[in-house]
């Protein structure tokens, strides 16, 4: 599942980054409430990006990143090792 869901996402950035410029458009001196229609592709698209960059952190971040765990090394996943200040104490900065 995980393997499918890393391809459509993999297929979505594609297409996301191949028509981000509107190379269809060049050339076409079309005018829509002032500006290139070129322009307001741009625009659109790049609206249309941001809102599948939201959905893709909500559903699928992390996704292709994450370790294998079917070796079953040990891993250090998940252990915080503590800040030391200075002094050698752990913790934040000392008041």
């Amino acid at each position: 599942m995980r393997r499918n869901e890393l391809g459509l996402w993999t297929v979505v950035g594609l297409v996301l980054a191949g028509l981000a410029i509107p190379w269809f458009l060049w050339g076409s001196s079309t005018v829509v409430a002032g500006l290139p229609v070129w322009l307001w592709w741009h625009v659109g698209w790049m609206g249309l990006a941001s809102i599948v960059f939201w959905l893709f952190t909500q559903r699928a971040w992390g996704i292709g990143i994450e370790p294998d765990e079917s070796d079953g090394s040990p891993r250090d996943r998940g252990a915080v090792r503590p800040e030391h200040t200075r002094d050698g104490r752990p913790g934040g900065d000392s008041p």
